[in-house]
Protein backbone atom coordinates (compact mmCIF):
# COMPACT_ATOMS: atom_id res chain seq x y z
CA UNK A 1 0.00 0.00 0.00
CA UNK A 2 1.64 3.46 -0.84
CA UNK A 3 1.41 6.26 0.67
CA UNK A 4 -1.59 7.89 -0.71
CA UNK A 5 -3.95 5.14 0.05
CA UNK A 6 -2.64 5.08 3.65
CA UNK A 7 -3.51 8.93 4.01
CA UNK A 8 -6.61 8.68 2.48
CA UNK A 9 -7.66 5.67 4.68
CA UNK A 10 -6.10 8.12 7.84
CA UNK A 11 -8.90 11.04 6.53
CA UNK A 12 -11.53 8.92 6.32
CA UNK A 13 -11.38 7.77 9.45
CA UNK A 14 -11.01 11.09 11.17
CA UNK A 15 -13.90 12.30 9.06
CA UNK A 16 -16.44 9.15 10.26
CA UNK A 17 -15.00 10.38 14.25
CA UNK A 18 -15.71 13.81 13.47
CA UNK A 19 -19.36 12.75 12.05
CA UNK A 20 -19.85 10.10 15.14
CA UNK A 21 -18.83 12.93 17.42
CA UNK A 22 -21.58 15.54 15.48
CA UNK A 23 -24.32 12.77 15.89
CA UNK A 24 -23.55 12.17 19.59
CA UNK A 25 -21.52 9.08 19.42
CA UNK A 26 -18.45 10.09 21.70
CA UNK A 27 -17.59 6.15 22.65
CA UNK A 28 -17.29 5.63 18.67
CA UNK A 29 -16.00 8.88 18.05
CA UNK A 30 -13.09 8.41 20.67
CA UNK A 31 -12.50 4.93 19.13
CA UNK A 32 -12.05 6.50 15.70
CA UNK A 33 -10.05 9.17 16.72
CA UNK A 34 -7.54 7.05 18.94
CA UNK A 35 -7.33 4.63 15.73
CA UNK A 36 -6.74 7.94 13.34
CA UNK A 37 -3.74 8.94 15.94
CA UNK A 38 -2.58 5.33 16.11
CA UNK A 39 -2.86 4.56 12.94
CA UNK A 40 -0.57 7.73 11.47
CA UNK A 41 1.90 7.45 14.08
CA UNK A 42 2.53 3.94 12.61
CA UNK A 43 2.69 5.20 9.00
CA UNK A 44 4.92 8.25 9.95
CA UNK A 45 7.64 5.79 11.72
CA UNK A 46 7.77 3.80 8.89
CA UNK A 47 8.05 6.17 6.58
CA UNK A 48 10.95 7.63 8.73
CA UNK A 49 12.50 3.80 8.50
CA UNK A 50 12.52 3.17 4.99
Amino acid sequence: MNNFKKDIIIGLIFIAGIGSFISGQFIISTVLFASAAIYSNIVTRARQNS
